[in-house]
C-alpha cells in the first residue's frame, strides 16, 4: 500500500515565504501538492507557478490543485529552468519561491521506479523519464570502480564505497545488476558485520547516491537557486527544505555569500560611517529550522529536513 506524502516542515514553510494574496509565487518542487495547495489557499488575485518534471505527480496535483482554486499553472521541466519557463509565460519577477528537496512519498512507496531499498524494481531512479537516459542500471554495470567509488562517497558520504564499488565490478563481470534487490544484495555482501547489524538500512547512502547522480540534483539546485534569487521582487523570500549535507553546503554557502562580505568584520572596525554598503539579501533567519519533536515522532521523513531562508532587501 503506497503511503501518503506528508509534507515536511509544511507550515513553517508557508510562513517564511510570507505570502501576499496577490502575489505571484513558485513551487519549484510540485511533487503531491502538499506546498503548492497551502500556497493557493492563500492567494487571491495572485498567482501559483508550480514546476515538477514527473508526469505522474502533476496529473495527481492538477486535480488536487483543481479543487482549491483556478489561479495557478503547472509547468512541466526542471526547475534548472526556472528562468527561461517563467519567461514563456511573461513572468519576470516573483515575491516568493519554495523548494522541497525531498524525494516524493510516492515515489519511494510505489517501487516501480527504482528509488528505494525496500521494493525490488529495475534499477532506473531518473525524475524524468522521458529526457534523462542516465539510469542507475548504467551506472552501476558501466562506470569504472574509481567511478564507482567516488560517486557513492562524493553524493552518499559511503565510508565504504571502495569496497562497494569492488564488489559491483566483481559481480558485474559474471551478470549484469538490474534490479534494485540485486543492488542490495551486492551492497550488503561488500559491508562487515558491524555495519549490517546497525539499524539503518545498508544500502541508504549508496542509493541516496545514485539518485544524487542519475539527476545531477547538486548541480542543478545551485544554477536553480542562482537564477531564483535574480527572480525575487523587494521583500520577495527563497525558502528552501534540505535532506541532506550536500544539499545543506550547497544552500549555505550561497545565501552566505549574498548576505555576507568578507571585508565587513575589518571595515566596521575603521572610524569611517556609511563604508560598508548595504546587502541585497539578508537571512530571514540566522539558523535553519529543524521539524519540531511531534513532527520528528508523525514523519519518519523529516529527521534529516531543514529549513532556510533568504529575503531581497533591495
Amino acid at each position: 500500500m503506497t503511503q501518503k506524502h506528508v509534507s515536511v516542515l509544511l507550515n513553517e514553510a508557508i510562513a517564511l515565504l510570507n505570502i501576499q494574496a496577490e502575489g505571484v509565487y513558485v513551487d519549484c518542487t510540485l511533487g503531491r501538492a502538499g506546498h503548492s495547495v497551502e500556497i493557493l489557499k492563500q492567494l487571491t488575485t495572485g498567482h501559483l507557478y508550480a514546476i515538477d518534471q514527473d508526469e505522474e505527480a502533476i496529473k495527481a496535483s492538477y486535480t488536487t490543485l483543481k479543487k482549491v482554486g483556478e489561479n495557478f499553472t503547472i509547468l512541466e521541466g526542471n526547475f534548472v529552468d526556472i528562468k527561461a519557463m517563467l519567461a514563456v509565460n511573461n513572468v519576470k519577477q516573483v515575491n516568493g519561491i519554495l523548494y522541497d528537496l525531498g524525494v516524493s512519498s510516492p515515489q519511494f512507496d510505489e517501487g516501480n521506479r527504482g528509488f528505494s531499498y525496500r521494493f525490488d524494481a529495475p534499477l532506473d531512479m531518473r525524475m524524468d523519464v522521458n529526457n534523462n537516459q542516465m539510469t542507475a542500471q548504467i551506472v552501476v554495470n558501466t562506470f569504472s570502480e574509481k567511478q564507482l567509488a567516488d560517486i557513492f562517497y562524493q553524493y552518499g558520504d559511503e565510508k565504504f564505497s571502495y569496497q562497494i564499488a569492488k564488489n559491483i565490478i566483481k559481480v558485474r563481470t559474471k551478470q549484469a545488476i538490474t534490479t534494485t534487490n540485486e543492488l542490495v544484495e551486492v551492497i550488503k555482501q561488500a559491508l562487515p558485520q558491524k555495519v549490517l547489524k546497525q539499524k539503518k538500512h545498508p544500502a541508504k547512502k549508496t542509493f541516496q547516491a545514485l539518485r544524487v547522480y542519475v539527476n545531477n540534483e547538486l548541480e542543478v539546485l545551485k544554477k536553480s537557486l542562482n537564477q531564483a534569487l535574480d527572480l525575487l521582487l523587494p521583500g520577495g523570500r527563497v525558502v528552501v527544505i534540505t535532506f541532506q549535507s550536500h544539499e545543506e553546503r550547497i544552500v549555505k554557502e550561497l545565501f552566505k555569500s549574498k548576505t555576507t562580505n568578507s571585508e565587513d568584520k575589518f571595515l566596521a572596525k575603521l572610524p569611517i560611517d556609511n563604508l560598508i554598503k548595504a546587502k541585497e539579501f539578508a537571512l530571514v533567519h540566522k539558523k535553519p529550522i529543524s521539524p519540531n519533536q511531534a513532527e520528528l515522532e508523525n514523519n519518519r521523513r523529516s529527521h534529516s529536513a531543514k529549513l532556510w531562508a533568504i529575503q531581497k532587501v533591495v
